[in-house]
């Protein structure tokens, strides 16, 4: 399920996408700017997809059942897929649609003042909620580098809020850029042009938080600190010899399956083997809390 840290990022996002995606509307009513336009239908998106991810979170505490026995935990990975998607259509081909619609068929900007009034507040408020995914997200990362860390996160809430927030926050700049030099110029392509900036940005974002989240659905295995503290954990229990074969998937950000293969020592009756599977199990699970399911197979050794 969502930590309160994640939950809270996209609660930020949310609110602060719903009141910019308002005002982002109004503006392009009172202005016809292309970009504006395109800036208003990305907010709109993002707080839509603020909304997806909040459902993920809901339907991902279900409890198992009978079709889904080890649980919903996939839930919060499927709908952040079902986010890029709509970054994608609504977010980025939209933009670019509008941009090319206004360099086929341009048209004078009015109220310019307004538009960039506008944008600049939007600034402040995506500050807002980018500065609070920054630091929740500097808690989890633990020194990687940014890049590191969007790569090998298995919380997908974070990563997606994080590139949506930074290419809400560029985005902006793209249609400030256009709508001055609209202005400076009296090209109104130039306003044009930053709409299709615009989608550019979105669809690569859409595009990478795609992949991403198609990696996480199909199933990752544990991270190397927490693989390496499994393996410790089995390998140090008592009357396990040695560890065979380990395989670990997340099924949930939260949640890991760990399936392994160990070599117990042959003198164990079954009774004993039990209790050691046990204890290993337990030894397990106070070492990485995040392995849930856990299936040990005993063994000894063939030679």
């Amino acid at each position: 399920m969502q930590d309160d840290g994640s939950r809270a990022v996209v609660l930020a996002a949310f609110f602060a996408n719903l009141g910019i995606a308002v005002a982002k509307f109004v503006g392009f009513l009172l202005t016809g700017a292309a970009s504006m336009l395109a800036e208003a239908v990305h907010s709109a998106a993002d707080t839509g997809n603020q909304g997806l991810l909040l459902l993920g979170g809901k339907r991902s505490r279900q409890a198992e059942s009978t079709m889904h026995p080890f649980g919903y935990g996939r839930e919060r990975y499927f709908w952040a897929f079902v986010v890029a998607m709509v970054l994608f259509s609504l977010g980025g081909l939209f933009a670019i649609y509008e941009g090319v619609d206004k360099l086929r068929h341009p048209h004078e900007l009015e109220s310019i003042a307004v538009a960039v009034g506008i944008l600049v507040v939007a600034v402040v408020f995506e500050t807002y909620a980018l500065t609070k995914a920054i630091k929740v997200a500097n808690k989890e990362r633990a020194g990687r580098s940014w890049w590191r860390f969007i790569r090998r996160s298995k919380n997908p809430e974070i990563p997606v809020v994080l590139l949506e927030d930074s290419g809400a926050e560029l985005g902006l700049l793209i249609a400030l850029f256009g709508i001055a030099m609209a202005r400076i110029t009296g090209d109104p392509r130039w306003d044009a042009a930053g709409s299709l900036g615009i989608g550019v940005l979105l669809v690569i974002i859409a595009v990478f938080l795609a992949v991403e989240m198609k990696s996480l659905l199909i199933g990752e295995s544990a991270g190397p600190d927490d693989e390496a503290a499994i393996r410790s954990a089995i390998e140090s229990a008592p009357d396990v010899r040695r560890l065979i074969h380990l395989r670990t998937q997340h099924l949930g950000p939260d949640e890991l399956l760990v399936g392994a293969k160990i070599e117990l020592d042959p003198a164990l009756s079954f009774p004993q083997v039990a209790a050691t599977i046990d204890r290993t199990e337990h030894q397990l699970r106070a070492a990485v809390p995040e392995a849930r399911i856990v299936y040990l197979e005993p063994d000894v050794s063939q030679s």
